[in-house]
């Protein structure tokens, strides 16, 4: 019998592959799923299920393409969810064969309500491990706030106390030894408390997991939903997609790889509306962009922050990339439901520039520098764009904490006819709030390569350590 973990980092995502005996069994797939039809022709192997933990949120399932081109059912727990494509609808332990190993479902509601566990039997009938979805993560469990935005009446205290009932009754009762596969790790938004580590003994989960702990229900209401900040835009569009389907993701593939010429780009944006969403990195883009693109560069959490920062999946997108990276953007929209690329720059930017056109630039300065000016200007406006609770963790004195998660309540901090110095962690987040400013008008923002590491490096600015109150993390 083989499992393993397919774990995909800029989702901080984990699908499984299950096989015993040639046949195999995929759960939480994503979105391009020829990987895994790959994988299960070169070991032989047969996929007869798709396993769904849920419907999720954060980025939109292969299990409907991938049920397509290989015939597998997808298997979902039990939901009273009328979805846009066939499954079988499982009942609360049921069990499904893969070779001489067994998946047995387990309901477990409380992330959303139709969550479901697949303990896995190995081919000796032992219970070996238990892939958890978001309902059980290294260190923290699903957030309960996400379904209520789908299913009417449904409240977040309401799926808190199905989820106490779901870990108490349904998972803590399993053996120790039983490893947990979860969903997620450390950097998803589907938790507030999760850990680097990708996979644990549920014994230990036992002992370190605060939410495994010893605790009423009420108290443990309150203390998985204190924290949550809101969740982005995007994750209820991308919950309809996994509910009602979507194209294929070869459609969306050939809509967007589409190479434009310099004229062609222009022509595209200005007819269309589409956004310029240009992915190299921060500090090449701050050198030279075409005028109102924005930077999300594909090096940091893309799909994360593009979700976050255009609210619309069904926003058209232009793309410009480095050469060769242009697949790899496409598909990475589409992992969150950003299915409507028309098209990139051929030859990327240089292309653009090689033909005299119009080009726009970002000025960014050292911490060094920054300092200087300080010392010439005395007191500068220094914004930061990190979440609020790295802010108030520690931060240069009185800098203004404009996080680039909640940009349209952000720059209502920012004065158009002020000049600001924005920084973040490290300069990939800084750059694209700038960029999106600058996009809307805003054209005295500098940014601070190297952020707040490079400020606090440089030992020239004073700075705060607070200990981040509860409520911000």
């Amino acid at each position: 019998m083989k499992i393993e973990q397919i774990y995909t980092g800029c989702l901080a995502q984990g699908a499984y592959y299950i096989e015993s005996e040639g046949e195999a069994a995929i759960i939480d797939p994503l979105r391009e799923v020829q990987p895994y039809i790959e994988k299960a022709e070169k070991e032989g192997a047969k996929i007869k299920y798709v396993f769904e933990t849920h419907f999720h949120a954060d980025f939109v399932s292969g299990h409907k393409d991938l049920s397509e081109k290989t015939g597998a059912p997808i298997v979902f727990g039990p939901t009273g969810m009328k979805m846009g494509f066939d499954a079988i609808i499982a009942e609360d332990g049921q069990i499904f064969e893969i070779g001489k190993a067994k998946i047995k479902v387990i309901h477990t509601p409380g992330h959303t309500m139709e969550s479901s566990c697949y303990l896995l039997i190995n081919e000796e009938g032992k219970e070996e491990a238990i892939f958890t979805g978001d309902t059980l993560f290294i260190g923290d469990v699903g957030r309960p706030d996400l379904a209520q935005k789908v299913i009417k009446d449904l409240t977040q205290e309401k799926l808190a106390a199905h989820l106490y009932d779901s870990l108490r009754n349904k998972i803590m009762p399993l053996a120790d030894d039983i490893i947990v596969y979860p969903a997620h790790g450390a950097g998803s938004a589907c938790g507030k408390n999760m850990s680097k580590e990708t996979t644990d003994t549920l014994g230990n989960q036992k002992k370190t997991n605060y939410a495994l702990q010893d605790m009423t229900k009420e108290e443990f209401i309150k203390e998985v939903l204190t924290g949550l900040t809101p969740p982005p835009a995007y994750f209820p569009q991308n919950v309809l997609m996994n509910i009602q389907g979507y194209d294929s993701i070869d459609e969306v593939l050939n809509r967007g790889f589409n190479p434009l010429n310099p004229a062609a780009f222009e022509a595209a944006a200005n007819e269309t509306g589409a956004v310029i969403l240009d992915t190299r990195d921060a500090q090449v883009f701050a050198k030279g962009f075409i005028p109102n693109s924005i930077n999300i560069g594909i090096e940091g959490s893309f799909a994360v922050w593009v979700g976050t920062l255009i609210p619309d999946v069904k926003q058209e997108i232009l793309v410009v990339a480095e050469e060769g990276k242009e697949e790899e953007i496409i598909t990475r929209l589409a992992r969150v439901g950003y299915d409507h690329c028309i098209g990139y720059i051929k030859g990327g930017f240089e292309a653009w520039k090689s033909e005299g056109r119009e080009i726009d630039t970002i000025t960014s300065v050292s911490a060094e520098e920054l300092a200087q000016i300080i010392e010439k200007e005395g007191q500068v406006n220094i914004l930061d764009v990190r979440k609020a609770s790295e802010h108030y963790s520690e931060h240069v004195i009185d800098s203004i904490n404009a996080p680039l998660d909640y940009i349209n309540d952000s720059m209502t901090k920012v004065d158009k006819n002020k000049t600001y110095y924005v920084h973040c962690a490290g300069g990939y987040r800084s750059m694209a709030f700038t960029s999106i400013l600058r996009a809307r008008g805003y054209e005295n923002l500098i940014d601070v390569k190297g952020g707040f590491t490079a400020i606090k490096d440089s030992s020239l600015f004073k700075v705060s350590d607070y200990v981040c109150p509860t409520t911000m993390l």
